[in-house]
């Protein structure tokens, strides 16, 4: 028995389906895009990809004899009136050991300013082999004018390092910080209606 041939889809049921396709499509691009960046935050953590360090909670268990120079690269990005210097502009460390930094931050405004640094270790495929204790990466840091500050950063250089062949060669690292302006939340207004004179 042959089955009845389905009717032709109308031009009105062909504009609903290919709607639908388009905000189906919409809706997967907009998820994407909201997990893009705490998965790529994940995998550069986790491979130490484009030179992103990884954080560590405690010092290695061993220390090894190999030494690496450690050279401290600031900036700061346009926008932050900011001084921002290394208090040393490297220093030596043996593979494990732990060590600690200080750079020195001046806001050089006339008003309060608020900047935030980002990092990154050179060359880039090093970051999953440089450690960090301690950081103020990524962490709202708010001066009044003229107010000065220390930063600390606490790291060690993986001994694992030892292990690569490839960096069997390897005699410095750098690590890079570089503060930009951070975005300030607006702050409520309060209107005041000037005052009449008249009680």
């Amino acid at each position: 028995m042959d089955e009845a041939p389905h009717a032709p889809l109308t031009k009105r049921d062909r504009d609903l389906l290919v709607a639908a396709a388009c905000g189906a499509l919409v809706g997967v691009m907009i998820a994407l895009s909201y997990a893009a960046v705490p998965l790529y935050d994940w995998f550069c953590r986790t491979t130490g990809f484009g030179g992103t360090t990884r954080v560590s909670t405690s010092a290695p268990a061993q220390t090894l004899e190999r030494t690496i120079t450690v050279r401290f690269d600031s900036n700061v990005g346009p926008g932050l009136p900011w001084r921002f210097v290394p208090e040393t502009t490297a220093v030596q460390a043996k593979l494990g050991e732990v060590v600690t930094v200080v750079y020195h931050v001046t806001n050089l405004a006339a008003r309060e300013t608020t900047g935030i640094a980002a990092y990154n270790v050179a060359p880039l495929n090093l970051g999953s082999y440089f450690q960090k204790i301690n950081c103020f990466c990524f962490t709202d840091q708010t001066l009044k004018a003229g107010e000065k500050q220390d930063l600390t950063v606490v790291f060690y250089v993986d001994p694992a390092l030892a292990k690569d062949p490839e960096q069997d060669d390897l005699t410095s690292i750098t690590l890079s910080y570089t503060f930009y302006p951070a975005r300030e939340p607006q702050r409520g207004v309060v209107e005041t209606k000037p005052s009449s004179g008249r009680s």
